[in-house]
């Protein structure tokens, strides 16, 4: 069976992981402050602070606007599910806003229209790796935190890399990424401030210049460890030629599904926006049953899964928030009908003409 994801490694991460084992020195070492360094460069921005994972980056993030209980802050129902957890990590209220159905980003009138004297900040993800309309989000002026989890890569309409803009972006690295850490995030900023905070907070709030058990502020233990900076210095090398894959990948794909009658495919580059690609995920016709489709494609040994399923129907959101159906029209709409499809850098043309055979099979006999 054709792999839904799998992560480029070679010698060069092997070698890199093993010199850290031999030092003895598998936390808190050298490799953090490089990669963080490295990052930021690629990024384009000054400062980078690495954690556990794009949730805890993203929570560390949210914190340094100054979210905490009674705000609310608005972001996308379309979207993992760790967008919305973190603020209510810190006692805020989610406040979902509908997508554009286009770019299944958070539409900026919808998020707009959302706004009350309890807003605090704006959350949008860069769905899918596609560039969110922060020009237009930035007018609102609220304090933004970017969810750049999926888009590594990405660049904004005006040539900026996203996550380059004056807002904190956060970026993950599982093995499904861009590139990896095996586990993993980072958050990139401009504020040497908020570098100084994240690095306290994700280090259970000591200080650079403090003791090993003192400390001044409440923190976590996000910190994330010198065998992943290592694999991460690693795969930034190999990034560009990561993301020309993925983007190779994606036009193969675009060719294998032609032709499918309703069957609507990732949207193409608009307006100087360009992708980071991540996944490759589909929005099946209205007239067959997604788990059906499934199923069928799963039979054919072509993986498939929901990708993204509606948060504000998710049984947490409903019980503590009181979503239901019916709200968000579009973001509920795509939700019910988008597959990820297996997508890797290394998928071979074969592989995607078997995906596509298969989608062509499936979905002309109306599974």
């Amino acid at each position: 069976m054709i792999p839904m994801a799998r992560p480029v490694l070679g010698v060069e991460e092997e070698a890199a992981v093993i010199e850290v084992l031999r030092s003895g020195q598998l936390s808190l070492g050298p490799r953090v402050p490089e990669f963080e360094r490295r990052f930021a460069a690629r990024i384009g921005v000054e400062h980078a602070s690495a954690v556990s994972s794009g949730t805890a980056g993203l929570h560390l993030a949210l914190r340094g606007t100054g979210v905490g209980e009674g705000d609310e802050v608005i972001t996308s129902p379309f979207s993992f599910v760790a967008s919305a957890n973190v603020i209510a990590y810190e006692r805020a209220t989610p406040v979902f806003a509908d997508i554009d159905p286009r770019t299944l980003n958070l539409d900026p009138a919808a998020a707009a229209a959302a706004v009350t004297p309890r807003t605090r900040a704006l959350l949008p993800v860069h769905v899918f790796g596609y560039p969110a309309d922060l020009p237009a989000l930035e007018t609102m002026d609220l304090p933004i935190v970017e969810d750049a989890c999926e888009a590594l890569g990405a660049v904004h309409g005006d040539g900026t890399p996203v996550g380059a803009r004056a807002n904190p972006a956060v970026f993950a690295f599982y093995a499904n990424k861009q590139m990896t850490t095996g586990e993993g995030g980072i958050v990139a900023t401009r504020d040497p401030a908020l570098k100084q905070r994240l690095d306290s907070e994700r280090n259970q709030g000591r200080a650079p210049d403090m003791d090993w058990l003192d400390h001044d502020r409440l923190g976590f233990n996000y910190r994330l460890n010198d065998l992943s900076c290592a694999l991460g210095i690693v795969q930034l090398d190999r990034l560009d030629g990561m993301l020309a894959d993925r983007a190779r990948v994606a036009a193969s794909y675009r060719e294998a599904l032609a032709g499918i009658e309703d069957l609507t495919l990732p949207c193409e580059d608009a307006d100087g926006d360009r992708r980071g690609w991540f996944v490759f995920v589909v929005q099946l016709p209205r007239r067959v049953d997604k788990d059906e489709t499934i199923r069928a494609l799963a039979a054919r040994e072509i993986p498939a899964k929901p990708y993204f399923p509606a948060i504000h129907l998710m049984s947490y959101y409903r019980e503590t928030y009181g979503h239901r159906e019916g709200e968000f029209p579009v973001c509920e709409d795509v939700a019910s009908r988008s597959i990820a499809l297996p997508f890797f850098p290394a998928m071979t043309q074969s592989q995607v003409e078997q995906v596509g055979a298969a989608m062509h099979a499936v979905l002309q006999s109306g599974s």
